[in-house]
């Protein structure tokens, strides 16, 4: 073995023969991601952690099913949310918000040390207001903006996730950006006031 970094084909081959090291590696190299979508389709941080367990234990059972014609990372989107909507369809009444530490693990922009403190605190500011904006949209606008304007799958792909043909996500998606738009507007003018001065 040459022990350099182990490709996803080769971690699925080897995971569908059983090698559980090798599904571990899978979840370890996705965690993050499906942790991150079930938050933005919804969920909050208990529920996330608890709904990705479940996403890992359903993509293990049915590993064999996987046939490789799209991303491992799409095929597990897929897997999240039908468990977030199947979750959220269980919940009943509308939930309080979040609390302000809750949110924070929600959206998150890398971080750019050569931005000073200032631009950093608007930064998570904007994230703040933008996961606030995201838990506005009915949930079919919010899945279609987070799948393909957050987590950056194609609208193809994104469609198949959510199980809708590409015209009617690409509405989706429209009617989500502009609803983002409006929502985020006066936080946009607000910050352009900020930046006139």
């Amino acid at each position: 073995m040459s022990g350099g970094p182990t490709s996803e084909h080769d971690l699925i081959r080897r995971a569908r023969a059983g090698d559980q090291d090798a599904f571990a590696e899978l979840v370890t190299n996705n965690a993050g991601r499906v942790q991150g979508a079930l938050r933005r389709f919804g969920l909050d941080a208990a529920e996330a952690d608890e709904v990705a367990q479940e996403v890992f234990l359903r993509a293990w059972r049915g590993l064999a099913r996987f046939e490789g014609r799209a991303q491992f990372s799409t095929w597990l989107y897929r897997i999240a949310f039908n468990e977030a909507q199947r979750r959220l369809s269980r919940r009943g009444p509308a939930r309080a918000p979040a609390d302000r530490e809750d949110q924070d693990a929600v959206l998150s922009l890398p971080d750019v040390p050569h931005l000073g403190p200032e631009s950093q605190a608007l930064d998570r500011e904007f994230e703040q207001t933008l996961q606030t904006a995201l838990e506005r949209l009915p949930d079919d606008w919010r899945a279609a903006v987070v799948l393909r304007d957050i987590e950056g799958v194609s609208t193809k792909e994104a469609a198949e996730i959510v199980g809708v043909r590409e015209p009617a996500f690409k509405s989706r998606l429209h009617r989500g950006r502009m609803e983002l738009r409006t929502l985020l507007e006066p936080y946009l003018k607000l910050e352009e006031g900020e930046r006139g001065r």
